[in-house]
């Protein structure tokens, strides 16, 4: 299949063809009530964590196994909005309020963690075992040691968070999708070191990637549609990418140096990274109206989405109600 590409490269723009490999490799429906936000692969455990967010007597998190789809149990009350894993301990943890934490390998609960704001985003940090939960209201960001799940500190990032990444190596990054920047988080102090404005680039981050060895962050972008690229280290600008409308999720595989956005449009962008100063839209690629959220499975480099179908969307709201036991898991691959 042939598509339009925009490839940039030291800055300049050119317009290229190429052929598309990306495509929906499978879509199970799997149903049942409850909302949806964030999906996440546990990749060393081989799981695929989706909270159900809604009423107190359908909320829960969904555990399914990663290679087959085929359910394997759920974490029972839990009105979580995301799930991160720390390999190591085997703990788990989702976004709910209280925090949940529990047994990766049994799915039993361990404890709760009494948490202020209303946690949203989360995401693991190998860097000293810590769990991140995120917050568009103080405080913007709390963070919990994962051996235990006591709160090692909290920290105010100047706006609202979306989504996080970490090196590994003691620095964090959060978009803040009312300020139009990324907050540069120092994991070791839990200071915000700097604020990368994106400079009228890119509005509304709503998803953020990262390229570990070369210092790279993919900011996806609502308004304009867009992927901001800049230096991790100093927040430079390097170039802007289009992306489809919606995005809510974006994800970087250094198995296939590409980076992933996945907007309610129905679209997942796939960005190619040439070399740390060249990069061009790869593919657009069709996948399922409302699919905004994502998660790499790097062993298998499949790119996974949540999603349903919906009714006719109410006067004032962003989307239609879901329509009964539509739920459905998106799987892209080659």
């Amino acid at each position: 299949m042939q598509r339009l590409g925009l490839a940039v490269v030291m800055g300049i723009a050119t317009i290229a063809f190429s052929a598309g490999t990306y495509k929906v490799v499978k879509t199970v429906k799997v149903g049942g009530a409850g909302g949806f936000d964030y999906v996440y692969a546990d990749v060393d455990g081989r799981r695929l964590y989706i909270p159900r967010p809604g009423a107190a007597d359908v909320a829960r998190i969904t555990v399914f196994d990663l290679d087959s789809l085929a359910p394997v149990g759920e974490i029972p009350k839990a009105n979580a909005r995301g799930v991160a894993v720390d390999p190591k301990s085997h703990h788990g943890f989702g976004s709910s309020k209280p925090v949940v934490m529990w047994d990766t390998k049994t799915l039993a609960v361990i404890k709760t963690i009494n948490v202020e704001g209303g946690p949203d985003g989360i995401m693991f940090d190998p860097f000293n075992a810590r769990v991140w939960v995120f917050s568009h209201r103080a405080p913007n960001a709390t963070a919990i040691d994962a051996k235990d799940g006591s709160i090692a500190g909290t920290v105010d990032l100047g706006g609202a968070p979306e989504q996080a990444v970490s090196d590994g190596n003691g620095h964090i990054w959060v978009d803040l999708e009312d300020k139009d920047s990324i907050a540069a988080v120092d994991a070791k102090t839990l200071k915000v070191t700097a604020h990368y404005d994106l400079a009228g680039k890119g509005g509304g981050p709503g998803g953020l990637a990262l390229d570990e060895k070369h210092h790279i962050l993919f900011a996806a972008c609502h308004e304009p549609a867009v992927m901001v690229v800049l230096n991790a280290e100093d927040g430079k600008i390097i170039t802007t990418l289009p992306i489809g409308k919606g995005v809510d999720g974006a994800g970087f595989n250094p198995n296939t140096m590409e980076a992933f956005s996945t907007q309610g449009d129905g679209t997942m962008t796939v960005i190619k990274e040439n070399s740390p100063t060249s990069f061009e839209v790869e593919q657009n690629v069709p996948t399922k109206a409302g699919a905004r959220t994502m998660t790499i499975d790097t062993k298998t480099n499949q790119v996974y989405s949540i999603t349903g179908e919906f009714g006719p969307v109410p006067a004032g709201a962003r989307r239609g109600p879901m329509l009964p036991d539509t739920f459905s898991i998106v799987v892209v691959g080659k």
